[in-house]
């Protein structure tokens, strides 16, 4: 039998050698400790690793498969966290000194989901301070002289650099899309409310979003399908049927789907290879060309306020306290500037966003294709890059995708970004499909 070199494996591969006997849980796991350990001194993705303990998961799970234990679709699976995610055995610490070593009694219900589904919860990764945009240690491992993004660098970089099959991250304006966008990956935003987000770290219950990055859609899939639906802790999730997100990640489409392409407000934002490579890819998928509604460009301003009050109500206590960096205070301070006037305009603005969506998505395309950042990675290590080109889909709560289809003449990742209707994530799953798969075909 041939050797398998565990951490080429996408998760849905891993996943089925294992259950297949070609690997245990045990030889997966060092694999990537072993990958971890040859390049995170550089990358410096992960804010808290214990390779015995993680051997140790792996183990437990190899000994209940071995004695006819029910196993789940990710068992043996490692999965990194992102460290604003309570964790029982490990420390949550959120990206700031204020929280050093504090250990939380439980897990989070997304990292409880996964244990049940047989993940090995490898160790949390970095998170930028309070998941904002104050950035932490981590680099981009496709150039280490550039920002992997944020908030959520260090998931993003564990996967680009081959540490981990899957990582789980958080965002709250761009802070999945635009690091999967830098890092070359797979990144998920899925609807508001279909992933729980009890136990993380809370800046705003309106645009707080759990999501997860990985290798392939399958591996999209595969994950949404073990921490989608409804908790009780959280009470923006709702009821949802029997996940089949791993399904639409593999299924054909009936028939092509259409696509509308949206530039958004901000398009001279955009670099010029970006955009280009984008607009291109447009018209090779005859994608309709549609505008945002004529007052769009209030979305952007709606977001900053909401997420700077919000952020000043349930985190301002730290601002207070000092040892923050200059960014953080400086929201803290103009979200406590927000009147409650501003702030209702706001919140009354993103519902009505979102409702004018809905007739591109009844009339006119499967999906919405646009850029996921403004271009490539930004070269220094002081910030994360721009998130302009999620906010919008964040105030909105719509499913997005990075899928990493474009580059630069360095061969550095230029992502862009599907977007679905809101609650139609499996939809989404399945469009992207068929557009990867003609892609393919079309060589």
């Amino acid at each position: 039998m041939p050797k398998i070199d565990m951490t080429e494996l996408t998760a849905v591969e891993a996943a089925d050698a294992i259950a297949r006997n070609l690997a245990s849980a045990e030889d997966y796991t060092a694999a990537c400790l072993e990958r971890i350990a040859a390049v995170d001194g550089e990358v410096r993705a992960f804010a808290h690793i214990d390779p015995d303990h993680a051997l140790a998961q792996a183990r437990a799970l190899d000994r209940l498969k071995g004695e006819g234990g029910r196993i789940g679709p990710l068992h043996g699976v490692p999965v990194a966290i992102k460290d604003i995610f309570d964790t029982a055995d490990y420390p949550t610490e959120c990206g700031t000194p204020q929280m050093a070593g504090r250990r939380p009694p439980a897990d989070a219900t997304v990292v409880r989901r996964l244990r049940e589904a047989g993940a090995v919860i490898i160790g949390k990764t970095v998170s930028t301070e309070f998941a904002y945009f104050h950035p932490g240690p981590t680099r981009n491992p496709r150039d280490l002289q550039r920002t992997p993004g944020g908030s959520s660098s260090g998931s993003a970089a564990a996967v680009a650099a081959g540490m981990v099959p899957l990582a789980i991250g958080s965002q709250t304006n761009g802070s999945m899309i635009r690091p999967a966008a830098f890092c070359g990956v797979f990144g998920v935003k899925p609807s508001h409310g279909l992933v729980s987000r009890a136990g993380a770290l809370t800046l705003s219950a309106k645009l707080d979003h759990v999501g997860a990055f990985a290798r392939s859609l399958e591996d999209i899939g595969l994950v949404l399908d073990a921490i989608a639906g409804q908790d009780a802790a959280d009470p923006d999730t709702r009821p949802y049927a029997a996940p089949a997100f791993s399904q639409a990640a593999v299924a054909e489409s009936p028939m092509p789907p259409s696509f509308a392409f949206v530039r958004t407000p901000m398009w001279d934002k955009a670099e010029p290879e970006a955009r280009e490579g984008l607009e291109e890819l447009a018209r090779e998928l005859g994608a309709r060309e549609l505008d945002l509604p004529a007052d769009a460009d209030g979305a952007w301003p709606a977001l900053r306020a909401i997420m700077a009050a919000d952020m000043a109500h349930n985190l301002g206590s730290f601002a207070d306290k000092g040892a923050v960096s200059k960014q953080f205070a400086d929201l803290i301070a103009e979200g406590r500037a927000v009147t409650a006037t501003q702030y209702l305009a706001a919140q009354r603005d993103a519902r009505r966003y979102a409702g004018g969506l809905m007739e591109i998505f009844e009339q006119y395309a499967d999906a919405i294709i646009t850029l996921s950042a403004p271009g490539v990675a930004p070269r220094g290590l002081e910030a994360t890059g721009d998130p302009v080109f999620c906010s919008f889909w964040t105030l909105t709560g719509l499913p997005s995708l990075n899928l990493p289809l474009l580059a630069d003449d360095e061969g550095l990742p230029i992502g862009v970004q599907l977007v679905g209707a809101p609650g139609r994530d499996e939809k989404l799953l399945r469009t992207a499909r068929a557009l990867l798969d003609t892609l393919s075909n079309d060589g």
